[in-house]
């Protein structure tokens, strides 16, 4: 059934939800065609331009076809603090830190991520390095929430039915192109928390996901990309950059260029947001633990935090959560919080 939506798509007309949804469904199927024929279809539709219809579309029918880890009890008040990746910009894991920061504070999170494929340390690279067990399952993530405030669910784990379009994915991936796809990893979480804190890899991306967050529902969400240059950002809002953001649910009215000025912080030089592989990122933890990370890594991420805490509702605006986010940071509390963790998955 691909070939006539792929004609379509070459028309440049736009798919129907209930298009889009079927064809999510045959990609993701064995029966589903041959991977040039899910390669030519990802084609077209990212050649025409993905619609936040479209991406919403997919992914429903991802969640639905995910493996339900049962957190539901958790997810109305729950955070997913997430990037897209694909940005190319070498920066460390910030939102792994971020999430402990939040947990810290009392903010359920509740992070969906993967190795690294484009980078050299994923979030779950860097988690696992600092105690998380990536395996671990369903009722393992449910006492995780209890007791730590904050779970992992490892997407290949919990997505086994991608590996059927991973091929077609492989195949656009050595022509450069990207895809549906990779707008979608965010928008995917198994757990469905109702709010989201997203990264993006480029400006026009952090419109369609802000878009489709709002097609699914989101509670609240905020969608942002770090603007490096012509043509070059980071998916991270950061204190090194103008920051592209938009927002979703109850944050729907936010349409904004943020300097890092204008959110309180000085701007910083972007080489402190770089990392490496995963021995030179847990390297970086250990120096922003002792006080001794980069200031702008650290304000990065302290920013993160707070508009995490102002996306859930825990404080009025991004301001009024970075002194708190700091001190949970370089205080001991996020120290604590890995401590807790490395015990918790041991046992």
């Amino acid at each position: 059934m691909l070939a006539p939506l792929t004609q379509k798509l070459r028309g440049r007309a736009d798919l129907t939800a209930a298009e889009a949804a079927a064809a999510a469904g045959v990609l993701a199927s064995p029966e589903g065609g041959s991977d040039d024929d899910k390669a030519a279809f990802l084609e077209a539709l990212a050649d025409k331009g993905e619609t936040s219809v479209e991406i919403a579309a997919f992914a429903t029918a991802y969640r639905a076809s995910a493996r339900d880890p049962g957190v539901q009890a958790w997810a109305p008040r729950a955070l997913d603090v997430v990037g897209t990746g694909g940005d190319h910009a070498g920066g460390f894991n910030i939102s792994s830190l971020v999430v402990l920061v939040l947990a810290s504070a009392g903010v359920t999170v509740m992070k969906h991520g993967n190795r690294g494929v484009t980078s050299k340390c994923g979030s779950a690279d860097l988690l696992a390095a600092l105690g998380l067990d990536l395996e671990a399952s369903p009722e393992k993530c449910q006492r995780a929430l209890d007791e730590l405030g904050f779970c992992f669910f490892f997407a290949p784990a919990y997505h086994p039915a991608f590996r059927y379009v991973a091929p077609a994915r492989k195949l656009l991936a050595a022509r450069g192109r990207r895809t549906v796809f990779n707008l979608l990893g965010p928008l995917i979480n198994p757990g469905q928390p109702a709010h989201a804190l997203v990264g993006a890899f480029s400006s026009d991306a952090v419109r369609k996901i802000a878009g489709a967050l709002d097609e699914l529902g989101c509670a609240a969400g905020l969608v942002a990309h770090g603007v490096i240059g012509p043509e070059r950002g980071i998916d991270e809002m950061t204190t090194a950059t103008p920051n592209f953001v938009r927002g979703a649910g109850r944050l729907r009215a936010i349409a904004a260029d943020w300097t890092p000025s204008e959110l309180g912080f000085a701007p910083s030089d972007f080489a402190d947001l770089l990392g490496g592989d995963v021995a030179h990122n847990v390297g970086l933890v250990e120096a922003i633990l002792a006080g001794r990370g980069p200031k702008g890594l650290v304000d990065t991420i302290v920013l993160n935090a707070a508009a995490g805490m102002w996306v859930v509702g825990a404080t009025n605006d991004i301001r009024a959560g970075v002194d708190r986010a700091r001190d949970l940071l370089l205080g001991g509390a996020v120290a604590g919080k890995i401590s807790d963790m490395k015990r918790f998955y041991r046992s």
